[in-house]
């Protein structure tokens, strides 16, 4: 989720509307990420993702620092449009996935700006309208929600919408919005009645899930930062892993920083990218400016040596 600077409005027009839309489209579609919610506000939007390959930092950053950009130039104003970075929730999938999109697509009611729930079936700018058939947005993925639902369409549709209008008295709702403990505990109560029995679960903010699944997430994310930290203090910064590249692959160093579409080229830059971003912690920006293409091409490169290491077995330490 992200808002505008100051709370101003970050869609003045349809036609910004479409525009970011448009812009969504091309980027989920170039990341293999996957979209199941959205919704459109004057002042912020929510979007449910499924993470890919792309990391969902490069997602948002491609998405706002283009849209962004585009604003200003067709509204002839300067400066930051959106408030600080965007926030982001990890979600537990099994426990929070339907509430989360239905949450996301009631935002239009809770805002005001249509005055009913079928009015929302008609609303454009919301992924509802899309799950009810009304409006086609084939970047969409209808087909994990309303396959909840039911098998067949007609059927799915109409048990979604049963399940999205019971939503409507609820309002909003703190505990969508991350330290989702409470709600997967079963409420307050059922949080103090495990505490009275001296049983506690981890929390964090920054995830929408139960103790076990948050204690995992932090679990891998450390593992993560020590392997990474372990990379550092052995000296790995990213000339050492470019020497890497070339001693697993068998090519000359200055092939790895090489220009062209030669297989051995593509090879080197992509497992170099690979290993630099997601193993050694390099900023794409850094590395894009380094190689001089573009931060997307970086992305598409870290696919390709991901692929690549897996398919063949290359590690960057030395087994």
């Amino acid at each position: 989720m992200c808002r505008g600077i100051e709370k101003r409005k970050v869609f003045d027009t349809d036609a910004d509307r479409e525009h970011f839309l448009e812009r969504l489209c091309d980027i989920l579609q170039d990341t293999e990420t996957t979209c199941y919610a959205w919704a459109l506000i004057p002042g912020h939007f929510h979007l449910l993702l499924r993470t890919g390959p792309t990391p969902i930092s490069t997602v948002m950053r491609r998405l706002l620092t283009g849209y962004a950009l585009w604003f200003n130039r067709a509204h002839r104003r300067h400066g930051h449009l959106f408030q600080n970075r965007f926030k982001s929730i990890l979600c537990q999938e099994d426990t929070y996935l339907l509430e989360l999109v239905r949450y996301i697509h009631l935002n239009p009611i809770r805002a005001g700006i249509v005055e009913s729930f079928d009015d929302l079936a008609l609303y454009r700018f919301s992924g509802h309208s899309v799950l009810m058939g009304s409006v086609k947005r084939a970047w969409q993925n209808t087909e994990g929600v309303l396959g909840m639902f039911g098998k067949r369409v007609g059927a799915a549709r109409r048990e979604y919408r049963k399940y999205v209008e019971a939503g409507i008295g609820q309002g909003k709702r703190g505990d969508l919005s991350g330290g989702g403990l409470i709600r997967s505990a079963g409420g307050w109560e059922a949080v103090k009645a495990l505490k009275k029995e001296r049983i506690f679960q981890k929390s964090d903010e920054r995830i929408l899930g139960d103790g076990e699944f948050v204690e995992g997430v932090l679990r891998a994310s450390e593992e993560a930062m020590e392997k990474r930290y372990a990379l550092r203090s052995r000296g790995f910064d990213l000339e050492k892993t470019a020497s890497r590249v070339a001693e697993v692959l068998g090519v000359k160093e200055e092939e790895v920083w090489a220009k062209g579409r030669q297989r051995r080229v593509v090879e080197a830059r992509s497992l170099l990218c690979y290993w630099a971003v997601r193993e050694v912690g390099v900023a794409m920006a850094s590395l894009a400016g380094r190689l001089e293409i573009s931060i997307p091409a970086v992305s598409k490169s870290v696919i390709r040596g991901q692929e690549l290491a897996v398919a063949r077995g290359y590690s960057l330490l030395e087994s």
